[in-house]
């Protein structure tokens, strides 16, 4: 069943390579769930390390299970640091549920606008209000919400059908080809999970990884001592032209902004490509690359409320989630396997561009029901750094060393 949902992901990367062929060790992930959480879980990281080289991976379900509710078991001095705000959850409506996302400063202080209440009123005031109506209030002022939908609903939208039309892994050949090099130096324009859980990946298997943060927009703590592990991290504004002599200089670019975000500083895919034909570019965003909503802002659980997921993973009439924000992670996994095709390829294939998005993640989900399991829970695996307790790689071993504080770093590749 693990196979399967290896080589259903493997045929997206468009690759000549073989899949890998893993051993399995484990009983389970205690991912527990209606849809095929587990299958995902194992397949995206067996597609990450066998992108990585590695034949024959072994692979231990509890591992993954473990990395995969990172959020839920970090722990710092002995406590956990927090989940989602208070402003960050569901909300019953006037005529069903809306989901919000509040955990940044700025996304709290939009969300807030658009319902015109403080803290205190929040609920009440969605409470008054059509799901679809909060919906488009939030957004309206560059905050984050959605309506709950099931999934026939979803799938009757227009980016419900633009979604369910894309290719999990979008891949276009653009680059002219270029020799190997010894340790590849990835940017890192990523935030919150998918993104960083790629490049934390690609720094374990050797990668020179640069985080790149906007001054403005510093990252939540507790997400970065998780997804920063083997990187080095700097802040910089997209504007700065150290920046863009960064990505003209790197072999890999990791993207997790919007669609068009770094276009008006030179940093589209596009333009990258065309100053550095060699270059792999692999772009992660929200809901997909077409449609109406490609431009719009969102975040796992959103994406889970938007698609129906929310809705069979609900009890009692009240939508659910995931046993973990299995969309990000799973992502994360196809990204660095994007990636590092892409890496092993361009010598022979030239440069490319590489599209991934959460919503087609979830798409996959539900296209293979056969591939569900029991699931049933298991010990969760941890390790500890210092003061932090977290788990350890998918792929064995432990952690070399804990992230460096956000923005410590040089804005300068290490010397090869």
């Amino acid at each position: 069943m693990w196979d399967a949902a290896l080589h259903d992901l493997w045929r997206h990367l468009d690759t000549d390579l073989p899949a890998p062929e893993p051993r399995w060790t484990g009983d389970s992930t205690g991912l527990a769930c209606p849809l095929p959480v587990e299958a995902l879980a194992l397949g995206a990281v067996a597609t990450a390390a066998g992108a990585a080289g590695h034949r024959t991976p072994e692979i231990d379900l509890a591992r993954v299970g473990s990395s995969f509710r990172a959020d839920q078991l970090l722990r710092i001095d002995g406590t956990t640091p927090g989940g989602f705000a208070p402003l960050s959850g569901f909300w019953p409506a006037a005529d069903g549920w809306v989901r919000t996302h509040a955990n940044y400063p700025h996304h709290r202080a939009r969300l807030l606008e658009a319902l015109g209440v403080p803290d205190e009123e929040v609920g009440a005031a969605i409470a008054a209000r059509p799901a679809l109506e909060v919906e488009e209030r939030v957004v309206g002022t560059g905050g984050i919400a959605v309506a709950v939908r099931d999934r026939s609903t979803w799938a009757a939208t227009e980016q419900g059908r633009a979604v369910a039309s894309e290719p999990l892994i979008g891949v276009r050949r653009v680059g002219a080809t270029i020799p190997d090099v010894r340790t590849a130096r990835v940017l890192d324009l990523t935030r919150v999970i998918a993104g960083p859980v790629a490049t934390r990946t690609l720094a374990r298997f050797g990668a020179d990884v640069l985080r790149v943060d906007p001054p403005s927009m510093p990252e939540l703590p507790a997400q970065h001592v998780d997804t920063g592990l083997g990187k080095r991290t700097t802040v910089l504004d997209a504007a700065d032209p150290r920046l863009r002599e960064l990505a003209d200089t790197a072999d890999v670019v990791v993207t997790g902004y919007r669609p068009g975000a770094l276009d008006r500083h030179g940093l589209g895919a596009e333009d990258l490509l065309a100053r550095r034909p060699g270059l792999v570019v692999v772009q992660l965003d929200a809901w997909g690359w077409t449609g109406p909503w490609a431009g719009r802002r969102g975040f796992d659980s959103i994406v889970q409320a938007a698609s129906g997921i929310a809705v069979a993973c609900g009890t009692d009439g009240r939508p659910g989630a995931l046993p973990a924000q299995a969309l990000d992670h799973a992502a994360g996994y196809l990204v660095a396997a994007s990636a590092l095709l892409g890496l092993a390829e361009r010598s022979t294939r030239g440069g490319s561009i590489r599209e991934l998005a959460l919503a087609r993640t979830a798409e996959w989900l539900w296209r293979h029901p056969e591939l569900v399991t029991a699931a049933p829970p298991v010990e969760p695996v941890r390790q500890r750094l210092g003061a932090v307790e977290l788990p350890p790689p998918v792929f064995g071993g432990q952690w070399s060393a804990p992230a460096h504080e956000l923005g410590a770093d040089a804005p300068e590749w290490s010397p090869r």
